[in-house]
């Protein structure tokens, strides 16, 4: 910051400027504040949901390597040509304190009939666990999304904040004292004057 001149002009508009940075240092120290809450509640559901694709991913290839068994590659193959999504996925954009990421509706289809030659009993249970473990991948992926860019902008604004705090203001505010100082020394130096002017006018006298 360039050095202002010491007039009370001057001062006055850099203690406005503090003020307003300090105005907006508090609005930033909300924000984080309000960010770090959200990032725990965010993690708090991402290690949720972890634990849940976790366990349907063991169930879904529990059930996989069963089918596996009694159908052959080539046979898993053929039953699965031509069938239709068994899930319907909706992304939309979602916004918290201005940070945007997707948030992902899933929602299950009902299961299309295979032909019945070649095929196993266990296949459909397998396809559902798989709808079900692709459900859970979906939101699991709107909460690592979400708390990533939460954290990206919990870090950015303390960034800010530290800015603010440690380096802006305190410049403006050295500035400040700078100014004082200087008004104060040339109000000493006029009272010094005029009162050297007095003795001389007492003098004449």
């Amino acid at each position: 910051m360039a050095r202002q001149p010491p007039t009370k002009s001057a001062l006055l508009d850099l203690k406005r400027q503090v003020t307003f940075l300090q105005e907006g240092h508090d609005l930033l120290e909300r924000k984080r504040e309000l960010l770090t809450r959200l990032v725990y509640e965010h993690l708090t559901r991402y290690r949720q949901l972890r634990h849940e694709a976790r366990a349907a991913l063991e169930d879904s290839y529990h059930w996989l390597s069963i089918t596996h068994l009694r159908m052959n590659s080539r046979q898993l193959r053929q039953a699965a040509l031509g069938i239709h999504p068994s899930l319907s996925v909706k992304i939309l954009p979602r916004s918290s304190l201005g940070v945007e990421y997707p948030a992902v509706t899933a929602e299950p289809l009902p299961l299309q009939p295979i032909s019945l030659l070649w095929t196993d009993a266990s296949l459909d249970e397998t396809r559902t666990k798989l709808a079900e473990l692709a459900m859970v991948l979906a939101r699991l992926g709107e909460a690592e999304t979400s708390l990533r860019r939460m954290l990206a902008e919990q870090r950015k604004t303390q960034k800010r904040v530290n800015a603010l705090k440690y380096n802006v203001i305190p410049r403006y505010q050295g500035a400040i004292r700078y100014i004082q100082s200087a008004l104060e020394e040339e109000e000493r130096n006029a009272l010094f004057q005029i009162k050297v002017l007095q003795e001389q006018g007492k003098k004449v006298r």
